[in-house]
């Protein structure tokens, strides 16, 4: 059995800036500044990280008050920006024919590792009809460390056991030297995906298994899923 978890943003899809907008409407909002996250790259990290770090940077005092807050109506505003006509929003290449593909192979089951928030997780993935192929994940709700969700995807994934499958039977798909590292910490395998900010050649300077420019090539990236170890 062959366990794959994926990244949303940057790997399945560009959601064109909605996230981003909704966190920054959300922020001026609540906190009368504009552009509050400028200067804060948001790639690879999780939702807790960036707003503490923009908390930070405006000696603004996180409270459970204040941050529940501000995730509340950042899901209201994502949920209504996710709607616009962004441009850049889009499903990367291969990515629908891959899912369908991996979700049809009785060996390999599939889930999420992502930094988002699971309700934003949701709202992103149920307007491009993906949800329905993840029935578990690790979410940035689940820790502001993203090289501790691994293991928390794992104990949610309910599949029979009897074989003994180990970590390296489990491939985190991902667009970021930062999804690398959440595989390697835990000696699982990283397939990198250059459809983000990252390049192909950064991507196997940070440990990538195997780095491509997209997730086209179905056959091969399924194969190789159930070939290595």
């Amino acid at each position: 059995m062959k366990i794959v978890l994926f990244d949303i943003d940057g790997t399945l899809l560009h959601s064109g800036g909605a996230g981003k907008n909704a966190m920054m409407q959300t922020f001026e909002e609540l906190f009368r500044i504009k552009n509050g996250f400028a200067g804060i790259s948001m790639a690879g990290k999780t939702d807790p990280l960036i707003i503490k770090t923009a908390f930070e940077n405006h000696s603004i005092n996180p409270t459970a008050d204040i941050v529940d807050q501000f995730k509340k109506r950042y899901f209201e505003l994502l949920a209504e920006n996710i709607k616009l006509n962004y441009a850049k929003k889009k499903i990367y290449p291969g990515v629908s024919d891959l899912l369908d593909a991996l979700a049809e192979h009785p060996e390999i089951i599939m889930g999420l590792l992502t930094g988002n928030w699971q309700e934003g997780a949701r709202i992103k993935l149920s307007y491009f009809n993906f949800d329905r192929y993840f029935s578990f994940g690790a979410f940035g709700s689940d820790s502001i460390d993203r090289n501790e969700l691994l293991p928390i995807a794992l104990k949610r994934c309910e599949i029979d056991n009897r074989n003994g499958w180990k970590n390296r039977d489990v491939v985190v798909i991902g667009d970021t030297p930062n999804d690398v590292q959440c595989a390697k910490v835990h000696n699982a395998l990283a397939l990198a995906v250059a459809t983000g900010t990252y390049s192909v050649d950064d991507l196997y300077r940070s440990g990538a298994d195997l780095a491509l420019d997209d997730l086209s090539d179905v056959e091969s990236i399924k194969n190789w899923i159930l070939k290595k170890k």
